[in-house]
């Protein structure tokens, strides 16, 4: 069994099909048999007919290793229809030997070769006309040859028709398995894609977050230079530098995320307020519990994305985040007011509202964003996220 991306994928074995081997051995054991006991075999009369129908005998005999794409069901009938006809006919010709074989593998392999129907006809055929053979009293060896080899002729065909049913069982098996393994890849290659999209979120995070913010700093120490401001200058810069420490750390909270790591969701979420300028900005209520691996990864994630977008659109603002443990669940909210400072034009993906729906979907939970319209953040944003716990 092979596994990819924690999901086994059964591999598929062909079962082995019938001994061929043997198959052949039969049929070259019956071939020599009749060579060597069919006679008379001449030039002349009865002699001649069976010097010329035992090699067309030994011929149809081999034809049934023919594979059913060489030789199909309806020219299969016809040409065990014939075969039944010359096996009589040799039977009449030849005063001895074993040429009634031929009569019992031809009616087994009607019964593995054709459907139930044709294949009984085919039978009844075959056992028919030995019968015939045998009662009118032309057969090889009358004495010799009880009459009950003509009347069970044809019950190879129940023979032939279980082997039928057991290769068709084997086919059915192989192809449900076939199936399973087509349905394991679909599955392990979902299972793929949703890592790869988890991955593009936590790198979108990561980079939006510190990169944006780097991006302000400098735009704003470039603009402050012009203004011959140094102070202020040297307040951005090293608002820089505490954004490219935060990035590192960013980092080392991504590998934890991808390694499915445990991080200490509120020492996280205080680190992070920190690092963005928000200090003592958290609001904790509720009782404390444990809280699932995948639930403190994506609500680190979504407080991050808010606290980008909040530095973005609505710098200056003041940023409130609240978390709050209920029964069974737990909401995270972070809100900012409205922007106290010029708004810098910057580039964004556009993927971290995506994202965080994304995230909070993957967890069954929901999530509202929108506008502030009333109290003392009017005119801000909120991003409210409510998670199972």
């Amino acid at each position: 069994m092979r596994y990819g991306l924690g999901v086994p994928v059964p591999q598929v074995e062909t079962p082995a099909a019938p001994n061929q081997i043997l198959q052949f051995v039969a049929s070259a054991a019956i071939i020599a048999s009749a060579l060597t006991t069919v006679r008379p075999l001449g030039t002349s009369g009865w002699a001649l007919a069976a010097a010329i129908l035992l090699p067309l005998n030994c011929l149809f005999l081999a034809m049934r290793h023919l594979p059913a794409r060489v030789l199909p069901d309806r020219p299969a009938v016809i040409w065990l229809v014939v075969a039944a006809f010359a096996v009589a006919a040799l039977m009449t010709a030849a005063s001895q030997g074993t040429a009634y074989l031929f009569a019992y593998f031809l009616a087994g392999h009607a019964g593995l070769r054709l459907q139930t129907r044709p294949a009984a006809l085919v039978a009844s055929l075959i056992g028919g006309l030995t019968a015939l053979v045998l009662l009118i009293g032309i057969g090889p060896g009358e004495s010799e040859i009880p009459w009950v080899i003509g009347l069970t002729t044809g019950l190879p065909v129940l023979i032939g028709m279980v082997n039928r049913s057991h290769r068709q069982a084997l086919v059915s098996a192989l192809e449900a398995a076939r199936s399973s393994e087509r349905a394991a890849k679909a599955e392990a290659r979902s299972v793929l894609l949703a890592e790869r999209a988890r991955i593009a979120r936590d790198v979108h995070d990561v980079l939006a977050h510190s990169l944006a913010g780097v991006n302000m700093q400098l735009e704003l120490a470039d603009a402050l230079l012009e203004t011959g401001d140094l102070e202020r200058v040297r307040t951005a810069t090293d608002r820089a530098h505490s954004l490219v420490k935060e990035s590192l750390q960013q980092a080392q909270w991504t590998v934890h995320a991808l390694r499915e790591d445990t991080l200490p969701l509120l020492d996280s979420l205080t680190a992070m307020l920190d690092s963005s300028g928000h200090h003592d900005a958290l609001t904790v209520t509720g009782e404390v519990g444990e809280i699932p691996a995948a639930a403190v990864q994506n609500l680190l994630r979504i407080a991050q994305e808010s606290l980008t977008n909040a530095a973005r659109h609505a710098p200056g603002g003041p940023v409130h985040l609240e978390l709050d443990h209920r029964p069974g669940e737990i909401a995270l909210t972070v809100t900012n007011g409205p922007a106290t400072r010029a708004i810098t034009n910057g580039t964004s993906s556009g993927m971290g509202l995506v994202g965080m729906r994304e995230r909070v979907a993957l967890l069954q939970g929901t999530l509202t964003v929108g506008p502030v319209t009333d109290g003392t953040d009017a005119g801000g944003w909120r991003v409210a996220a409510v998670v199972p716990a």
